[in-house]
């Protein structure tokens, strides 16, 4: 695989036109975690879909990394799919996190990949399901609409307090 400038602009627009199908997938997660853990959150519209894509493709180091990450699942297959099963998950959860941004959103998206892989169910091979799965972690986890995300953390210290 090369990952040129080219080949990152390319990836974005086709993460950016799979919206259709990992909207779908972000929204259901949501719905299913927030009945888990007796929560609202809200659902994730299209636009807020693609407007976050554009986001994470604009940060250079970011976008290069998710990129190879989406080719790499795109182009993954196994015949028979279980022997290929650790390659591809380990793929899609590095590239949920990498979306998510720094912890502690990454290991909230690693996690959100493995629940959201099991609602995933896309033709094309077993990276594209991994894929779908991922994006769908990923953005689920860095777009606004959780409760918690909402109000400010209890455990941040006053920096006056440490002079």
């Amino acid at each position: 695989m090369n990952v040129t400038p080219e080949r990152v602009a390319a990836e974005a627009v086709w993460v950016t036109e799979r919206c259709d199908h990992v909207v779908p997938i972000v929204n259901e997660t949501r719905q299913r975690l927030a009945s888990e853990f007796e929560t609202t959150v809200s659902t994730v519209a299209p636009e807020a879909y693609r407007e976050e894509v554009k986001r994470v493709f604009a940060d250079g180091d970011v976008a290069v990394n998710v990129a190879a990450y989406v080719g790499l699942l795109r182009g993954l297959d196994v015949a028979d799919d279980y022997p290929g099963f650790v390659v591809d998950e380990v793929l899609g959860r590095e590239l949920a996190a990498t979306i998510a941004g720094g912890a502690p959103l990454s290991i909230l998206a690693q996690a959100t990949f493995h629940y959201a892989d099991v609602l995933t169910h896309s033709d094309g091979g077993a990276g594209l399901d991994d894929l779908d799965a991922a994006l769908a972690a990923g953005f689920q986890t860095r777009l606004p609409g959780w409760d918690w995300q909402e109000t400010e953390s209890p455990f941040a210290v006053d920096p006056g307090a440490l002079e």
